[in-house]
């Protein structure tokens, strides 16, 4: 795709499992195994699917804070698995994460302006007056006072904690932000607040974000388009209103009836899987989803669904789905 800022082809993260008094392997847990999609420049892709599914490890594959197995993961047309050390330095100030804790990702012996000074430096883009002026520029950037750079993390809330994580992603100025679960941890009236930010940030600074939740509704609300994901790879891949008007996949239509109406009067049939996930170091042959899936066993195409594993094709123009029978 000619406008897409980042393209991932066939990643694949497996982790060894080790066994035994000289720690010989066993076994693979298969977490990404052949994930594909694109990020255009100035868009918001949600990836989605149940923990455990792969979507951490996706972003962090992409940004190379852990090796991928294989694949090819270009950004502005550069393999990114194959740069060197110099090369991946420099790459790091147009890629940036937020990560999922808002607690654990903010070093308790810095404070704010240090922290925020530090990215500076690193990459030489500011010091000295220069810096403390830059750091007050993203404080107030993301809704919070210059003052608030000589407290420390552990003198805010978890909300404000979030706004120095997308502050500090911010002081490099990235093309593209991985958003790791950025409001989980949040009550909701705070998560509301850190997705209008966002939306604000992105309008006014041109940001691209992979959005990665397992919160379909705040998914909705951000996203321009969603990728769902299952046991490692992803089933489904279309537009918002498009996936949340019509999914294909039975997976996506069991995730999406479990999304909550805020209507007392109205009923939504639920569609309960059965089963738990498999576990991704024994994925099962041919369709991943096949041992819970409600329409191979209505249309009793059991036999072929556990055969053949199906590929993600185009059912419609933008929208890919991997099942036999989308």
């Amino acid at each position: 795709m000619a406008d897409a800022l980042l393209a991932v082809s066939g990643l694949k993260k497996h982790f060894p499992i080790k066994k035994g008094l000289f720690s010989r392997v066993v076994g693979q847990v298969k977490a990404v195994d052949g994930v594909s999609f694109e990020v255009r420049q100035g868009e918001t892709l949600g990836l989605v699917g149940e923990s455990g599914c792969g979507k951490t490890t996706t972003g962090r594959c992409i940004l190379r804070l852990i090796e991928p197995t294989s694949g090819q993961v270009r950004f502005q047309g550069r393999e990114v698995t194959q740069m060197g050390k110099a090369e991946l330095r420099a790459m790091r100030r147009e890629m940036q994460v937020v990560f999922q804790d808002p607690y654990s990702s903010l070093n308790p012996r810095l404070t704010v302006g240090s922290m925020l000074g530090e990215a500076l430096a690193v990459h030489r883009l500011a010091k000295g007056a220069a810096a403390r002026e830059r750091v007050a520029e993203l404080l107030t950037l993301v809704g919070l006072s210059p003052d608030h750079a000589r407290r420390y993390p552990h003198e805010f809330s978890g909300g404000q904690r979030q706004r120095l994580g997308i502050a500090r992603a911010l002081a490099v100025s990235p093309k593209l932000i991985v958003l790791d679960e950025p409001v989980s941890a949040l009550d909701v009236s705070i998560q509301a607040q850190i997705i209008n930010l966002l939306q604000d940030l992105q309008s006014r600074l041109g940001l691209t974000y992979l959005f990665v939740a397992h919160d379909l509704s705040v998914v909705e609300h951000i996203s321009d388009r969603v990728a769902v994901m299952y046991l490692g790879r992803i089933v489904e891949l279309a537009d918002r209103a498009t996936l949340y008007r019509d999914p294909r996949h039975p997976y996506t239509q069991s995730l999406l009836s479990a999304v909550p109406i805020p209507d007392p009067e109205r009923r939504k049939e639920r569609i309960v899987l059965k089963g738990d996930v498999p576990s991704p170091a024994r994925p099962p042959a041919g369709c991943r989803f096949h041992p819970r899936c409600f329409l191979a066993e209505k249309l009793g195409t059991l036999a072929r669904c556990s055969a053949e594993d199906p590929e993600l094709r185009e059912v419609a123009p933008g929208h890919w789905v991997a099942c036999h029978f989308a």
